[in-house]
């Protein structure tokens, strides 16, 4: 897996410098930077910078992107980021079926894959099929670089610092299952990282400049959520925040898989089931105020299969129930939007690994 030649571990960088030095090689794209520019935006020394650009191209993160007219002296060399220099794998394991994606070092995909998946035939089953795409993915590295790591993105309950799942609902056999470590075995010890699928879309999101505060809620074969503030992923001190779907709104309502009652998970999905989407939209909007009054955030953003079937439906229902709250309280309505793209999931996925690189939240 992981091969020889070229290419440095980016999960292991040596400074917080570099990282500053390497997001503004990364924002700068193809036109590429100074290192004048770089020093005067990074607040480091000239010398400082120097070194660490001297070090990234040796690494080959790094190259020259040509030259700059100057106010005064000689023409300044500018450097860019080199995107095929590093890549990972994001990977997003749903209750039936697997979606995966190889991205470069600026996030963009190189290849996919898609396949069934039975979250509930086991452990064993499910780590072959991940590791079998894993590994066909990785193949399509040029020059042999090694595979920076693989990002996991399923459903949650989980620990996301340990890799340790939760109860999804409706599977308990994946109860405390140690999916981080079982899977970095299986590959060879590439590093893995393993975090809810609404957290790894709200990460791709802010890394792709979605800023201030939102929430992604997501609405497929469950219902979740992931939310940033401030322009950070935010998971709380034991990584469980963001379990929209188990918010109870209906006392006594009808059971839901994760065994409680009356849940938005329940009602949402009982909805769909009835193809009643007007009802599920309204029930997810009723959850959607409910965030919006706990945390003021800017934005509501709704996504996942179910939403994409009728974005319509799903943005007109959250929206009325927000604009009824707004003009209940008097504050200022917050927008909503679809979030489309079947793959962004496992995009997400792969910013879990990508992202620390650049000194972002992952």
């Amino acid at each position: 897996m992981r091969g020889p030649g070229g290419g440095a571990n980016l999960l292991a960088l040596r400074s917080h410098n570099t990282t500053l030095v390497l997001d503004l090689l990364r924002t700068a794209g193809a036109e590429g930077i100074s290192r004048l520019e770089l020093a005067e935006r990074t607040g480091l020394t000239p010398q400082a910078v120097s070194k660490i650009t001297a070090r990234l191209r040796e690494e080959g993160l790094a190259a020259e992107a040509g030259r700059r007219a100057s106010t005064g002296g000689k023409p300044r060399t500018v450097l860019r980021l080199v995107p095929e220099a590093g890549h990972a794998v994001g990977v997003h394991l749903d209750r039936d079926e697997l979606r995966a994606v190889l991205a470069d070092l600026d996030g963009t995909v190189v290849a996919r894959r898609h396949a069934p998946l039975d979250l509930g035939a086991g452990a064993e089953a499910v780590l072959a099929r991940v590791a079998s795409v894993v590994e066909d993915l990785a193949a399509a590295v040029v020059d042999a670089r090694p595979l920076l790591g693989v990002g996991v993105a399923l459903p949650g309950p989980l620990d996301h610092r340990r890799g340790v799942l939760h109860r999804v609902t409706g599977f308990p056999e994946w109860d405390g299952f140690p999916l981080r470590d079982a899977l970095a075995e299986r590959l060879g010890s590439v590093p893995v990282v393993v975090d809810k699928d609404t957290n790894a879309v709200a990460l791709g999101l802010a890394v792709g400049g979605e800023g201030g505060s939102f929430a992604y809620l997501h609405l497929g074969t469950g219902l979740g959520a992931g939310l940033v503030i401030g322009g950070s992923v935010h998971r709380g001190p034991r990584t469980g925040a963001g379990e929209f779907g188990h918010q109870v709104v209906q006392l006594d309502g009808p059971p839901c898989g994760c065994g409680d009652r009356g849940c938005v998970e329940a009602l949402c999905l009982a909805a769909v089931a009835r193809g009643e989407l007007a009802e599920a939209a309204r029930v997810l909007g009723t959850g959607a105020a409910n965030l919006v009054g706990l945390l003021d955030i800017d934005r509501v953003l709704v996504g996942g299969r179910t939403v994409e079937g009728a974005p319509g439906v799903f943005v007109r229902g959250v929206r009325g129930v927000l604009e009824a709250r707004a003009r209940r309280t008097g504050e200022g309505s917050v927008g909503v939007r679809v979030v489309s793209g079947e793959g962004r999931v496992a995009e997400g996925a792969a910013q879990l690994v990508l992202a620390p690189v650049f000194g972002q939240d992952g």
